[in-house]
């Protein structure tokens, strides 16, 4: 007998007597962190105003699990325990990440939890690696169990990941397919109104924004040195903005109360800081520069031509046919030597365009046709018509941040 936490409604053998709308299809959102939640809200609103789809989220197992079940909730979703979820069938399933993902009974999507595919397998601490490390994502590893591939089907965002894949795990060539990247299609969609972003983050007309963007771990800005400190110290907040993009698993792993409290001097000499469930996308689109690391936040801020510095790249770790890859061999990296306004005019004034088309074009081979795509494939797997709409990228909303509290 099932216990009492396992839902009855809308799954289960009886459910038909309970539910108001029935002989729906159901798609289970596979969530693992907050971050590839956040992602795959991109692909489950592909679904919204559709009758005939009933939408439920789980949690799979993860080391970054803070904070997923608040992230549910806060979205109403509803939540099926993953005890429950894995002795139910769906019409479909859909992760960012794979941690057990092969014991869901679903025609099942994959994709990626950031920007293209840029970091090395990590290496398990105080063990030999025998052979080359491969590609987070594109890797045997992760998408192959007992020789047989997991995925039904594997979202890659460019052509050319097609060719890696076909190097890393040939056996999954058939499953994958071409869709586009939807973060750098709301960030094109969103460019033309960026004056209107820089007024909601109250940008004065003389002044200059800067997004610091980290990602997680020990390699990253956040996780080396001072430098948010030393951006708010050193320049004057009458010229400067300063915006912190933090990875939300630096929120979860370390807790919202000490983040804050590690950057409480740099709040109170003006920083601001994007909480995790905020969508930050409107702060790269407003931003004149981007001082970051190897996180996603730092490649979009390029692929939308914003001059970028490097505070940080652990090149070991990073893919070096990857787009992250690309930006390294051609971003400037931060001098701890130099005055920081002298190193961002430099970055601006020695910047052409055709200097991050590269990175641009590496983002996406689909630009504009990621919602599109993405539908179609879901829609597929459902074997379900479509609604007779186009989705189209929906532009970034407007930011708001608290200038007393840092978000």
């Amino acid at each position: 007998m099932p216990s009492k936490d396992w839902r009855r409604v809308p799954v289960g053998l009886d459910a038909g007597k309970w539910v108001t709308r029935g002989n729906l299809k159901t798609v289970l959102v596979i969530v693992h962190t907050v971050t590839t939640g956040q992602r795959l809200l991109e692909a489950i609103r592909l679904l919204d105003s559709d009758l005939r789809v009933q939408t439920l989220f789980t949690v799979a197992e993860d080391a970054f699990n803070n904070g997923v079940e608040e992230f549910v909730q806060g979205l109403g979703g509803l939540l099926l325990p993953w005890r429950q979820a894995v002795t139910e069938r769906f019409d479909l399933a859909i992760a960012a990440s794979f941690g057990s993902i092969h014991e869901i009974h679903a025609p099942l999507i994959v994709m990626a939890h950031g920007a293209s595919f840029n970091k090395l397998v990590p290496r398990p601490p105080g063990r030999r690696v025998a052979g080359a490390r491969g590609t987070y994502g594109l890797d045997a590893q992760r998408l192959l169990r007992d020789g047989s591939v997991i995925p039904d089907a594997i979202v890659l965002p460019h052509q050319t990941d097609l060719g890696r894949l076909a190097i890393e795990c040939p056996q999954a060539v058939p499953s994958a397919e071409v869709i586009g990247d939807p973060i750098y299609d709301r960030l094109a969609v969103s460019r033309d109104d960026r004056a209107l972003y820089r007024r909601a983050l109250d940008v004065w007309p003389r002044q200059k924004l800067i997004a610091v963007s980290s990602t997680w771990g020990t390699e990253s800005l956040f996780g080396r040195g001072d430098l948010v400190n030393r951006l708010v110290r050193e320049l004057p907040a009458s010229e400067y903005k300063v915006v912190a993009l933090l990875h939300p698993n630096v929120w979860y792993m370390h807790g919202s109360w000490q983040v804050r409290a590690w950057l409480a001097d740099s709040v109170r000499r003006g920083l601001q800081i994007v909480p995790p469930n905020d969508d930050w996308l409107g702060v790269l689109v407003a931003a004149d520069w981007v001082v970051g690391d190897h996180g996603s936040a730092t490649l979009y801020g390029a692929s939308i031509g914003i001059p970028i510095l490097l505070a940080r790249f652990p090149a070991d770790d990073v893919a070096p046919s990857s787009p992250q890859g690309e930006l390294a061999a051609i971003a400037p990296r931060i001098n701890r030597y130099q005055r920081l306004a002298t190193q961002l005019n430099r970055a601006a004034s020695t910047l052409k365009p055709e200097h991050y088309q590269r990175v641009e074009e590496r983002i996406t081979s689909a630009p504009g046709h990621f919602h599109r795509n993405m539908r179609r494939l879901m829609y597929r797997l459902m074997n379900l018509r479509q609604p007779a709409s186009i989705p189209v990228a929906a532009p970034a909303p407007m930011p708001f941040l608290n200038p007393y509290h840092g978000g």
